[in-house]
C-alpha cells in the first residue's frame, strides 16, 4: 500500500481515500498501548489456567471409557464429555458439582444420578413428588332429602310459566 504513495503517476483523490479506508480496515478492532499488554497478559493466564485443563481433558478423551469398576470389572460405558465416568457412575467422581443421587423414598433408596435443577431436592422421574391437585371435580349434585319429599304443588308446569297474554317490550335510553 505504501509503494502506490511513491509512484511516478501519483495517486487521484479518490484513490487517496480508498487506500485511507483501506489502511482503517487493517487495523480495525487491534489493541495498541496498555490494553494490549493487558489483553496479551490476560491470554497468558488463561493459558496456564488451562493447561491442567486441558491435559486432563486429553487423558480423558483418549480413554473415553469409564473409570468405575463394578464387582471388579471395568465399566464398558462410554464417559461423559470432560468427564471420568459414565452417566451411571458419575456421582463416584468427587470433583463433579452437575450430578447429584436421588435420594429415592422412605421404603426405597435409590442412587440414581440427577442432574442438578433449580430444584432443591432433585428427584428421579420414578420419586418425584407430584404437588397437590388444585381441582377437585365434584361427584354429583347434593340434594337434600327435604326437597326430595316436597309436595309436586309447589311446582309449576309449563303451561302455567307461559305468559298469557303478550305485552309489548318498551326500551328506555
Amino acid at each position: 500500500g505504501s509503494s502506490l504513495l511513491t509512484g511516478p503517476e501519483g495517486l487521484m483523490a479518490k484513490e487517496r481515500d480508498n487506500l485511507k479506508r483501506l489502511k482503517c480496515l487493517r487495523r480495525y478492532r487491534q489493541r495498541y498501548g496498555v490494553e494490549a499488554l493487558l489483553h496479551r497478559q490476560l491470554k497468558e493466564r488463561r493459558m496456564l489456567a488451562s493447561d491442567g485443563a486441558a491435559q486432563q481433558a486429553h487423558t480423558t478423551r483418549s480413554s473415553q471409557r469409564c473409570l468405575a469398576f463394578v464387582d471388579d470389572v471395568r465399566c464398558s460405558n462410554q464417559s461423559l464429555p470432560m468427564a471420568r465416568h459414565c452417566l451411571t457412575h458419575i456421582c463416584q467422581d468427587a470433583n463433579q458439582t452437575l450430578f447429584k443421587p436421588c435420594r429415592g423414598s422412605e421404603e426405597m433408596s435409590c442412587a440414581k444420578p440427577v442432574p442438578l435443577s433449580l430444584a432443591e431436592e432433585p428427584c428421579c422421574p420414578l420419586h418425584l413428588r407430584l404437588p397437590p391437585q388444585l381441582y377437585v371435580p365434584e361427584q354429583g349434585p347434593a340434594v337434600p332429602q327435604e326437597l326430595e319429599a316436597a309436595p309436586t304443588e309447589l311446582y309449576l308446569s309449563a303451561a302455567e310459566l307461559q305468559p298469557s297474554e303478550s305485552l309489548p317490550l318498551e326500551f328506555s335510553d
